[in-house]
């Protein structure tokens, strides 16, 4: 990858990245912080206030500006008691309210948007040189993003770009007029960048697109996305493949042969429903149905028995009624999800859904959200607990559950990327990266504990390249990335 030619500094100024929203915002903060390493800059301390503070913001949710606003005015008095200390806005929001920012928060110094980041060390120069805010917003890509320098943060495990933007115009949803039309990367590329980063010792890549299914619509290959999986299984020591987000509309038959027939892809699916009632799928512009739907989750589950799916749901969307919310309840019922991300409806300036008649009451959209929430638990307790007793191999991670310190267990995730807790016993030598067989003894909502025995431990790449980082911590400037999932905040 060819270096970013932005300006070198003369003397280390410190940063920090907070990064708010999607995993295209946790995959773009990584290239934010290549570039800012690239141009000189190094990580702040903990316990020190930052030269350069950069927000990437997430606009999807109403409380987003409140967020960034609030934690903005918190840094004003830092700022003015730390001279020469920057802070740059980017991303979605940025993009959304580039003429607003600097006249709510005057002490910010760089404004960028969601197509030009690779802008940033510039615009902080800039900003530094001429002592007034830079603001630069452009309406379209210019250089993939992937081209950037990017610092990962984990050896084992690693988002891959394969497109940007959506096509889509979905009525709640605000991206598609921030991100842009969909852009697509060559095959070639991507896989040139996988094969690069498993050299590098990853072990697991997430295939990432705001559309990902869709990918290839911009050279007009409709299988392309099912081929590019086909593709990653011809990758040697590339151990799992995963994908985000699909769109049901989108979703062929084609790419369910290719997930149960490619070793290496995981059965493991997010499958955002947003409703289940058919009425309110038009009103949100979802091209899909109810029985389309439920259609997608039975030939999922008769390819590949053991796959976990889960879901993105929004309650409380314009209209909704009791018996559109009942219609929702039926389909998280027929599809057993594992997990969901479950939404009250956020109304957001600037898109249509914004303007419709009907809103719910806050009231009802939340004894319906508890409802809908309760039902999901209780559907993925059950799956987890017909779990009890097997045997799965599990990716070890770096990142563990909060009792883990003081149960002495590590964490680790299955094929079906469900979380499990497990003990490695004495003198195992288990590193994140490497590969553990258990067996399931505990199941919970939203986890599942091993503490036998483990069954067996590969030691892999993966774990040599987290060893590495650990003991030499300066070997290489860009590292390699860790998706996460979870419950959002």
């Amino acid at each position: 990858m060819a270096p970013y030619p932005g300006p070198v500094m003369s003397s280390a100024r410190t940063y920090e990245v907070r990064t708010y929203g999607c995993q295209m915002n946790v995959h773009d903060s990584e290239r934010l912080t290549g570039l800012l390493e690239q141009a000189g800059y190094v990580a702040a301390a903990a316990d020190a206030p930052a030269d350069v503070v950069v927000f990437n913001t997430c606009a999807v949710r109403e409380n987003a500006d409140n967020r960034l606003y609030g934690n903005l005015g918190h840094l004003a008095p830092v700022k003015a008691a730390n001279p020469g200390m920057q802070i740059a806005v980017g991303g979605c929001l940025a993009q959304k309210d580039r003429h607003t920012i600097t006249q709510k928060a005057p002490w910010v110094d760089v404004v960028f948007g969601t197509h030009n980041i690779g802008s940033l060390p510039v615009l902080l120069e800039r900003a530094r040189a001429h002592d007034e805010a830079q603001v630069e917003i452009l309406e379209s890509l210019e250089v993939f993003p992937s081209t950037l320098p990017t610092r990962r943060d984990s050896a084992y495990a690693a988002w891959v770009s394969i497109s940007v933007g959506c096509n889509n115009t979905c009525t709640f949803c605000i991206v598609p007029s921030l991100r842009g039309n969909e852009k697509d990367r060559r095959p070639g590329e991507i896989l040139a960048e996988i094969e690069a980063l498993v050299g590098e010792g990853v072990a697991e890549i997430t295939l990432l697109g705001q559309n990902v299914n869709a990918y290839g619509v911009e050279f007009g290959d409709r299988q392309a996305f099912s081929a590019l999986l086909r593709a990653c299984g011809t990758v040697t020591g590339l151990e799992r493949v995963r994908f985000t987000s699909p769109h049901p509309a989108e979703f062929t038959d084609d790419v369910i042969d290719a997930m149960a027939e490619t070793a290496n892809v995981m059965p493991s699916l997010h499958m955002p429903l947003q409703s289940g009632s058919d009425r309110i799928l038009r009103a949100m512009r979802r091209s899909y149905r109810q029985t389309r739907f439920l259609g997608i989750i039975d030939k999922v589950r008769a390819a590949m028995p053991e796959a976990a799916i889960t879901t993105d749901i929004i309650v409380g969307f314009p209209g909704e009624t009791e018996a559109d919310f009942e219609a929702t309840l039926d389909v998280v019922r027929a599809a057993r999800f594992a997990g969901a991300y479950t939404f009250q409806y956020s109304k957001r300036p600037g898109t249509p859904a914004a303007d419709l008649a009907d809103q719910v009451p806050k009231a009802v959209v939340q004894e319906r959200y508890e409802r809908l929430v309760a039902l999901v638990d209780d559907i993925a307790w059950r799956e987890n607990r017909a779990l009890l007793g097997r045997q799965v191999e599990l990716l070890v991670t770096d990142s563990g559950g909060r009792k883990d310190a003081a149960t002495s267990r590590l964490t680790g995730r299955g094929p079906d990327n469900r979380l499990v807790h497990f003990q490695p016993g004495p003198d195992s030598g288990v590193r994140p990266g490497d590969l553990v067989t258990v067996a399931i003894s505990y199941a919970a909502p939203h986890h599942l504990v091993a503490d036998g025995p483990v069954l067996a431990v590969r030691r892999t790449r993966a774990g040599d390249a987290w060893e590495a980082r650990e003991t030499e911590p300066a070997r290489s400037a860009v590292g390699l990335g860790m998706p996460t999932v979870g419950v959002p905040t």
